[in-house]
C-alpha cells in the first residue's frame, strides 16, 4: 500500500510538472501573441468579410460580401474590447505551443510504455500538432464562412443589417476553432486505444455505421447552423478520420504481431 501510495504521487508530481510547463509556454506565448492581437483580429474578420461560393468551373471561391462587410462589430461593456483581445492572444497562444502541449501529454504517458514504444514520440508529436492545425485552418476556411453567411443571410433581405457584439463573435469562432481542431485528433485516438488493446480494428469496422450515425449527430450539435449542408461539412472529415484511424491502426497491429512474433 505505502508502495501504491507512492506510486501515485509521483505520478502526481509528473502531471503536475507537465502542466507547469504546459502552463509557462502558455506564458510565454500570451505575451508574444498579445502584442500581435490586432493583427490577429483583422485575420478573424475573414469569415464576416467574405462569401463562399462554388461553381463547377472556379470550384470554391470567396468573394467579398457587399452586406456582411459592413456589418458593424460593436462592444457593449467598457472591458469588452479588452478582454477580446486577451481571449484572442490566449487562443492564439495554446495554438502555438500546441507541439509543446503534445510532447509533455507523450512525456507524462511515456513511462507506461515499452521501449521500442517511446521512440514514436516524434511522429505522435508531429502528426497531433498537424492534425489540430489541420482542423483549425478547415474550420477557419471551409465551416466559418459558410455558417457566417447562412447565419447573417438567412431570411434577413434588405431591411435588417446585423450589429454584432465584438465578445460574442471571437467567442463564437474561437470555441469553433477549438473544437474542430479536437475533433480532427480523433485518428491519433483511434490508434492509441488500438495500441493499448482497448479496441480493435475488426470492432472499428463492425461499428462503422454506428460512427456514421453519431458523426452525424455531433456534427448536428456542435456546428452552429441546422441546415445539413454545415453539418456535412463536420461529419464527413470526421467519418474521413475514422476511416483514416482504422487503416493506421491495422497497419501498426500487423506490425506488432510481426514484432511480437519475431
Amino acid at each position: 500500500m505505502e508502495e501504491q501510495k507512492m506510486s501515485l504521487i509521483e505520478h502526481l508530481s509528473e502531471l503536475r510538472k507537465r502542466i507547469v510547463v504546459c502552463l509557462v509556454a502558455l506564458l510565454i506565448a500570451f505575451l508574444i501573441t498579445f502584442s500581435f492581437s490586432e493583427y490577429i483580429f483583422k485575420l478573424l474578420l475573414f469569415p464576416l468579410n467574405y462569401s463562399p461560393q462554388f461553381s463547377l468551373k472556379e470550384g470554391l471561391v470567396f468573394v467579398p460580401d457587399q452586406k456582411l462587410q459592413n456589418t458593424k462589430l460593436v462592444f457593449l461593456g467598457p472591458a469588452e474590447a479588452f478582454w477580446m483581445n486577451m481571449k484572442i492572444a490566449l487562443v492564439s497562444g495554446f495554438i502555438l505551443i500546441i507541439p509543446i502541449v503534445f510532447y509533455q501529454l507523450w512525456r507524462f504517458i511515456s513511462p507506461g510504455l515499452y521501449q521500442h514504444e517511446k521512440k514514436y514520440i516524434i511522429p505522435f508529436v508531429l502528426s497531433a500538432s498537424g492534425l489540430f492545425l489541420v482542423g483549425v485552418i478547415f474550420c477557419y476556411l471551409i465551416v466559418l464562412p459558410f455558417a457566417m453567411s447562412f447565419l447573417l443571410n438567412y431570411k434577413v433581405g434588405d431591411f435588417l443589417m446585423p450589429m454584432l457584439s465584438v465578445g460574442l463573435y471571437i467567442d463564437f469562432l474561437l470555441k469553433f476553432l477549438l473544437a474542430f481542431g479536437f475533433v480532427f485528433e480523433l485518428p491519433i485516438l483511434i490508434v492509441i486505444t488500438t495500441r493499448m488493446g482497448l479496441i480493435t480494428p475488426q470492432t472499428l469496422k463492425k461499428y462503422r455505421k454506428l460512427a456514421i450515425i453519431l458523426a452525424f449527430v455531433v456534427a448536428a450539435i456542435i456546428t452552429p447552423t441546422p441546415d445539413a449542408f454545415n453539418q456535412t461539412l463536420m461529419a464527413v472529415p470526421m467519418i474521413i478520420l475514422y476511416e483514416f484511424g482504422i487503416w493506421i491502426s491495422i497497419i501498426l497491429n500487423k506490425k506488432k504481431v510481426q514484432d511480437n512474433g519475431g
